[in-house]
């Protein structure tokens, strides 16, 4: 139960209103004028003058939640021993060279648009979930940052600036998201009113998603949703609303139309659902009841398709980022609970392939490519050798590690490792550099020392190192 308290700070609720026609990231306007938009996201924010410090870009992490394996993703060392060499094989990519294991054949047609980094090394073998939760980010999560940069609420929109979605945001019947390895949605020493929002099942706005603002911000939010329920009712009778100029009109209209759609697939294109369905990539009756991971590799299955069609649709509408979490699926010891590397690949690589590959099509075929950068990494690696039960087991010393959009490279591969796949021959590639290039695509850092009351530790993880000549 939510207890909501007073307070004298209070937005204006026509400051939310008067805007024009919706853009991407940052909440910008084409239409507005800059000095409008420094007005109507410090409005937003509470801060003033950031709309030039936060990049016009969406930030989308995609949490490969239990560690994939580095050697049968996109390193598969066919010419070390075979205890060591990618138990599936690899497959060609566009680049010439350059081969994945055969799971992420379709991401392999894509390999002229992606950044593979080949010396990325998590730091330790421990699950949990890091880098966006861990002693790089001072135990806060990214999307917190950056809401505590841009502002929980972008101005354009009504939509908050950051959002965590996992399986049981597009699908009811999933399991609760795995808690004791960490919180995506941890908001450290920021508070809860900088924790990403975390979408429901259907429904309108304030039903989908976990309001985590502010009290003076939640009572505000509150009462313009009362606001504009009554606003939506009479435009729906009258068609119009009386005595309301044309601009203000367009305002209430891209925030009734635009702010609770976004978060409701059912708006979508059949045709876009159909093509982003993992579901067939691996239906239930494929996977083995036998281990005890069962139920998270059919919703993983049944939801990461649907969760990457939601992520489109948040960036598209202007949120700057975008946590997704697929539940933990990627282990693969080969014991009670998880299955072996080869059948793990097949349960959640295939629908991680199709999904992500769909996605990178859609940003593209949208104009999107370069104004979304999609993050894909788990916690750790897994080992060079395979065990005796034809598994991988836990490794920290090197990791998989890919980069697509936001102005990345297109077709690089980034750093070497060592013959076996367990350790960078180049220069490491650290958690601290991950975090560091996400801030640069998402902030213009070297200003983030004019954001009032920024807090020294969190400016310490902004200013973390970004990989050299990624960005």
């Amino acid at each position: 139960m939510l207890t909501v308290g007073t307070s004298s700070r209070r937005f204006a609720r026509r400051d939310f209103l008067r805007i024009g026609s919706l853009g991407i990231a940052g909440c910008g306007l084409a239409a507005l004028s800059q000095a409008d938009l420094v007005r109507v996201a410090a409005a937003a924010s509470g801060k003033r003058g950031m709309s030039d410090i936060v990049r016009n870009r969406s930030i989308v992490f995609l949490h490969m939640s239990g560690g994939p394996s580095q050697i049968e993703s996109f390193d598969p060392k066919m010419d070390a021993p075979a205890e060591i060499r990618s138990i599936t094989g690899e497959v060609a990519t566009r680049v010439p060279g350059l081969t994945f294991g055969p799971t992420f054949s379709k991401l392999a047609e894509r390999a002229d648009r992606l950044t593979i980094v080949r010396s990325y090394v998590p730091g330790n073998a421990q699950h949990d979930i890091k880098p966006v939760v861990s002693t790089a980010t001072k135990q806060t999560s990214l999307g917190a940052i950056y809401s505590r940069v841009a502002g929980t609420t972008c101005a354009t929109t009504g939509l908050p600036t950051s959002v965590w979605a996992n399986p049981r945001s597009v699908e009811r019947k999933s399991g609760k998201p795995e808690a004791k390895f960490g919180r995506f949605d941890d908001s450290g020493a920021l508070g809860a009113g900088y924790s990403p929002f975390v979408p429901g099942t259907g429904g309108p706005l304030q039903e989908a998603m976990r309001l985590s603002l502010p009290l003076e911000r939640l009572n505000d939010r509150r009462s313009l949703l009362a606001s504009l329920d009554g606003i939506k009712r009479s435009i729906d009778s009258q068609g119009s609303l009386a005595g309301m100029d044309a601009f203000q009109e367009q305002a209430f209209r891209v925030i009734l139309n635009g702010s609770a759609d976004a978060f409701d697939l059912s708006k979508e294109d059949p045709r876009s659902l159909e093509r982003y369905d993992t579901q067939p990539r691996m239906p239930a009756d494929r996977i083995d009841k036998k281990w005890n991971n069962y139920q998270r590799y059919v919703d993983h299955a049944r939801s990461l398709g649907k969760l990457m069609l939601l992520t489109r649709r948040l960036v598209e509408a202007g949120v700057g980022f975008v946590t997704v979490s697929t539940d933990f699926v990627w282990d693969s010891h080969a014991d009670v609970n998880n299955a072996g590397i080869a059948e793990n690949m097949d349960y959640a690589g295939l629908p991680f392939d199709h999904a992500v590959s769909v996605f990178l099509d859609d940003l593209e075929e949208r104009g999107l490519s370069d104004r979304v950068l999609l993050v894909c990494c788990g916690e750790i690696g897994r080992t060079p050798r395979i065990n005796k039960r034809g598994g991988r087991d836990h490794w920290g010393n090197l990791g998989a590690l890919m980069f697509a959009g936001g102005g990345m490279p297109r077709g690089r591969v980034y750093g070497q490792s060592t013959r076996d796949g367990g350790e960078a021959l180049s220069e490491p590639v650290t958690q601290g550099n991950v975090v560091g290039t996400i801030m640069n695509a998402a902030f213009d850092v070297g200003r983030l020392r004019l954001v009032p009351g920024m807090p020294p530790d969190l400016l310490q993880t902004a200013e973390l190192p970004a990989i050299p000549d990624l960005l």
